[in-house]
């Protein structure tokens, strides 16, 4: 290659290195992200989850409660009504309670209408878990050992 053509070359490629290396790279997230166009998906049914409406009996309940408190009049009708709401609403306001959510489960123990513990092991008077046995039934060397361990006078 002769000079001249050398030359011309490595000028040609010095005048193009400033166009290359004054271009900036930027992540997508910088508003330049490049428009990607594509079909739209097919729609997706979403699933709901958790409790979508109050049972009519639970309805029912907690009607009958707020009518025995004055906070709502007439007869059940298993409907979660507007009446029903306001009521629930003006009752947990009356007990400084939040009132965004109806019925606040605070409000509804306070109705009578909390979760019911019956079948617990601890639920009957006779289950006492604090009780100490007496000494008596003991050996008495054993006895006036734990009794003396315990610090209470007999």
């Amino acid at each position: 290659m002769n000079r001249t053509a050398f030359a011309f070359v490595l000028a040609a490629g010095l005048a193009a290195t400033p166009g290359f290396a004054s271009r900036v790279h930027r992540a997508p997230t910088s508003g330049h992200a490049h428009v990607k166009h594509h079909t739209p998906a097919a729609p997706v049914s979403h699933k709901m989850h958790g409790q979508q409406a109050i049972a009519p009996e639970r309805v029912t309940a907690i009607q009958a409660a707020l009518i025995r408190e004055h906070y709502l009049s007439g007869e059940p009708s298993a409907k979660w009504d507007s009446d029903t709401q306001a009521a629930m609403l003006k009752f947990q306001a009356d007990q400084g309670w939040q009132t965004k959510l109806t019925p606040d489960s605070r409000a509804l123990i306070k109705l009578g209408l909390g979760p019911n513990h019956s079948d617990a092991i601890n639920s009957s008077d006779s289950a006492k878990f604090n009780v100490l046995n007496s000494p008596l039934n003991l050996p008495p060397a054993q006895a006036q050992g734990f009794i003396a361990g315990s610090g209470v006078s007999h």
